[in-house]
């Protein structure tokens, strides 16, 4: 009978602790110089939440979600390098008095500083500026009780209802920002209003390429707005 003889397994001998500790240690070394640099994903810091607080001026009527006010403002800033977030606090048709009523739903933990533009529906509608007033009043009220920073954006009359209501209704803005310590940005449509070029075919609302214009105009009182956030 054949006898086959087996082979005896070789003994594998046990790692050597002492021959992995360098390159563990150079592991090691390299991951905490990595953790130095870059820091936990978790460390970045939040975005500053602006909210544009409005009417269809705000919410982008008639727009593409992208070419709206808040979006190209954000775009606008962060290439900049601020780290901003515009959160889109328009309804397109409100009234100061619509804003008034809705301001604390509209408002979040997260927000820092509060970009208002109301009132030219008022002025549409012809309503009356005292009304007007009172309510603006009302909202730099509450904002400035939060502690937060605001623009005021200001409109202007159409020319059709009269010098009498434009003399009430023009000065609102300019003396609301002072008396209340507001960004006051004197014209929310500077550059846009009227050009056909502009807006879309209603001649009212600014197209994207209007939007761009308010947004590089606007941008520098923004800034400061940003300025004032402790």
């Amino acid at each position: 009978m054949l006898h086959i003889k087996r082979a005896r397994p070789e003994k594998l001998s046990a790692p050597n602790p002492r021959a992995w500790l360098p390159l563990s240690l150079t592991w090691l070394a390299l991951f905490w110089m990595s953790y130095a640099i870059s820091g936990p994903a978790s460390a970045q810091p939040k975005p500053i939440e602006i909210v544009a607080f409005g009417d269809s001026l705000t919410a982008g009527y008639g727009l593409a979600p992208a070419d709206g006010f808040t979006p190209q403002l954000e775009a606008h800033l962060r290439a900049k390098g601020l780290n901003v977030r515009v959160r889109n606090g328009g309804v397109s048709g409100d009234t100061s008095a619509g804003g008034r009523a809705r301001l604390n739903w509209v408002l979040s933990p997260a927000t820092r500083a509060v970009i208002v533009e109301l009132g030219a529906n008022d002025m549409l509608r012809g309503i009356s500026p005292k009304l007007t007033r009172q309510n603006l009043e009302a909202i730099l009220i509450e904002l400035q009780t939060r502690n937060l920073p605001v623009l005021l954006a200001g409109m202007m009359a159409a020319p059709n209802l009269g010098e009498a209501y434009s003399r009430q209704f023009n000065p609102i803005y300019r003396e609301l920002a002072k008396k209340y310590n507001a960004v006051y940005y004197p014209f929310f449509l500077e550059g846009v209003a009227a050009n056909r070029a502009l807006n879309i075919s209603d001649g009212i609302h600014p197209n994207r390429d209007g939007i761009a214009v308010i947004v590089k105009n606007i941008s520098p009182a923004v800034e400061k707005l940003l300025a004032q956030i402790k």
